[in-house]
């Protein structure tokens, strides 16, 4: 089954293209990141999937329905954490919450979800005395009171630190099992391996690769990086055959510092997007 559906889209600005013909699926109850660099088209493409901004062409389907023309049924079935929020400071979490479920045919309980995200303790302080780690949960808590079969979430953990991090993936691995579908936004690659099914590089307005974070652009089958310390110094070598090698070196010594590597993630997505790791 198929939550998202894209075929051909394209939107421009002043005859400049930021969307040249981009086809995506997002399979229903997957979480799917979308990666790419600042100008490439990725918050269009967002912004029109979730009935914000009109494209100029091609086909999209959400959740069975074009979000070109989609109603507020259909909008009570979508969830959307922005990057950036407004809100009403002065209300503590459970009113705020309170408050969004209002704007829904059929809210979950309140004190649920702000239990699913991890605020009970927090339930009576006012939003502008909420960290910014807790922010974001808040912000997660609005995005699902209304019960959403899909949730958009735009750089969801910009500004963390480590931990806070970790405790927001693990909230989104929780949406996830709970059969929601997740397209994630973001700019830290680690996050899309950890979180993401699937994941796709969207970079001059078209999708240059997609597939899982292991097999991203081949990297489950790209040449490996075989490294050792022998009597001459560090060594490395690039090989399709890393056992093979390890096995023909290892006969009849030890091989110190032995590492065998093949291309992260980040190394992968910077060669798609056409950017020298070095000038990252």
């Amino acid at each position: 089954m198929t939550a998202i559906q894209i075929r051909g889209l394209r939107k421009s600005y002043n005859e400049v293209a930021a969307v040249g013909g981009v086809d995506l699926d997002v399979r229903q109850g997957e979480v799917f990141a979308l990666l790419g660099p600042n100008g490439a088209g990725k918050t269009t493409t967002v912004e029109i999937l979730e009935g914000h901004r009109h494209r100029d062409a091609g086909d999209v389907s959400v959740l069975g329905e074009d979000p070109g023309t989609a109603g507020r049924a259909w909008r009570a079935r979508i969830g959307i954490v922005l990057q950036t929020a407004n809100d009403a400071a002065e209300l503590t979490v459970r009113e705020s919450v309170r408050h969004y479920a209002g704007y829904y045919p059929s809210p979950a309980p309140v004190d649920e979800v702000i239990e699913q995200v991890g605020l009970t303790e927090k339930a009576g302080t006012r939003v502008k005395a909420l960290s910014g780690g807790q922010r974001r949960r808040l912000d997660v808590a609005l995005g699902v009171i209304g019960r959403p079969e899909l949730v958009f979430l735009d750089e969801p953990t910009t500004g963390f630190d480590p931990e806070a991090r970790r405790q927001f993936w693990d909230l989104v691995r929780s949406l996830a099992a709970g059969g929601t579908t997740i397209l994630l936004t973001t700019h830290y690659l680690d996050e899309a391996e950890a979180l993401a099914d699937r994941v796709a590089v969207i970079a001059g307005g078209r999708i240059v690769a997609e597939g899982t974070p292991a097999t991203l652009g081949g990297r489950s089958t790209a040449k490996a990086t075989v490294s050792w310390l022998d009597e001459s110094g560090p060594r490395s070598v690039l090989t399709d055959t890393p056992t093979a090698l390890i096995a023909e070196l290892s006969q009849g010594r030890e091989l110190a510092e032995l590492t065998v590597t093949r291309p992260s993630l980040e190394d992968t997505y910077l060669e798609l997007i056409g950017r020298p790791r070095d000038l990252a």
